[in-house]
Formats: structure tokens, sequence, C-alpha cells
């Protein structure tokens, strides 16, 4: 492996929900021809793993406590061509739409806000980037600006107005209106709010609003951002 390989560039990207951090990173990735790290899927990944093995998510010491036999892996290609290169697994277990589950996700803030699982995770987040074999990865998620790579050379919070983010939201989401979708925003919002802080810019971060730009401008806007830190 060179050694281009084994410091990858990597991309930080965080902001609230509904504000394209997934999709516009993976296309940001796409593009760059680089690898994509959505680190939400991880916690996702250990809810669905809790609720499998019936534990009390609000069980601090039990969660804690699944963490060794925590067989994770994702896949990091943003293509999204190699289902085996692009999904979430759990041992042999292929959950990558199982972790979208409503009972997986009513437990994720749960289980996201004990200490020793964020620095679990965030220590897994830093050895699949160091491992992609790419020279860059643009990874995407919670505190990933601030705590998982505070001294990555690019980093950006993506956001946008409320208002845009939930009508984003509910293009999304067919079959649910407005308020609804709305709601549940606000709501995961609230909660992780309590973890970190992502609706503002920390020091050397960089704000990129797309309330007024399409997707393409948005990912244009954080592909100037890359280069600019980059020169790539």
């Amino acid at each position: 492996m060179t050694e281009l390989a084994q410091t990858p560039i990597v991309v930080a990207v965080d902001g609230p929900a509904g504000s394209g951090k997934s999709s516009v990173s993976k296309a940001t990735a796409r593009r760059l021809g680089w690898a994509y790290l959505d680190t939400g899927a991880a916690y996702r990944a250990l809810s669905w793993y809790v609720v499998q093995r019936r534990l009390d998510p609000t069980d601090s010491a039990a969660v804690i406590d699944a963490l060794p036999d925590f067989d994770y892996r994702i896949g990091t290609d943003p293509s999204g061509e190699d289902p085996a290169e692009t999904g979430v697994f759990v041992g042999d277990h292929d959950v990558t739409d199982a972790i979208r589950e409503p009972d997986v996700t009513a437990v994720v803030s749960a289980i996201a806000r004990v200490p020793e699982v964020r620095a679990y995770l965030t220590q897994l987040f830093r050895d699949i980037v160091r491992r992609s074999g790419k020279p860059g990865v643009v990874v995407e998620g919670r505190d990933i600006t601030t705590v998982v790579f505070p001294d990555a050379p690019v980093r950006i919070l993506l956001t946008a107005d409320e208002s845009v983010r939930i009508a984003r939201r509910s293009a999304e989401l067919i079959g649910h209106s407005a308020a609804h979708v709305g709601e549940a925003l606000l709501r995961r919002d609230a909660a992780d709010s309590r973890v970190v802080d992502f609706m503002n810019a920390a020091d050397g971060v960089t704000t990129v609003d797309s309330t007024d730009l399409d997707f393409d401008q948005t990912v244009d806007a954080v592909i100037q951002v890359v280069q600019k830190e980059t020169h790539v």
C-alpha cells in the first residue's frame, strides 16, 4: 500500500437533519474518485444489534458490554454498483435496509448518547478511513468536524433553512405529511443536540448553506471548498 493510501485526505461534513449530508457527501466522493463513509450507519447498526439481542437500549452498561462482539463492516464505494462494497453488515447479516426500520430509529439517540459508545465508534471510523485505500475519504455525520476528525484539512458544516430541510425530507419520504416529517426532523435534531453542536460551525469549519442551491450546485460548492483547502 502506498503512503498516499495510508494517509488519505479527510473531508469532514456535519450538519442538521435534512441538510443533505449523505447524498451530497456521496456525490462529492464519487466526483473526486474518493471513498465515502456514512458514520451514522454505525450508530444505527449498533442499535439494530442491541434490538436483536433484546438488550435495553437505555441500559448503558449492557450496551457497552455488547461492543466487543459488535462485528461491523461498511462499504466505502460511493458508486453504489456493488452491494458488497456499499452495504452495511453486522457479522454475516446485511443490515443496509434493516437499520432504517422504525424500531431501530427509535433507539439510536439513546445509544448514541453513551460516551463509551461514541469513543469506541470514533476509533472505528478512524480505522476505516485509514484502511480505505483511496487518496481521500468524504466522511459525514455527527461531530465529525469537531471530535472524530478535528484536524481534517477540510471541515464543512452543511446547512439550510429549516423550512427547506423539511421540504427536502418530505420529498424523499413519499406518503408522509410535511407536518409529520417536520416534527420528526426537529425531534431528531433536538435529541442529537444534547450530545454535539451541529448547528454552528466551530473554528476552522467552513459553512456551506444550500438554502438557495439545488443539489448539483451544493455538490459544486462543497468541491470548491475541497479544492481550495487541498489544491486537488
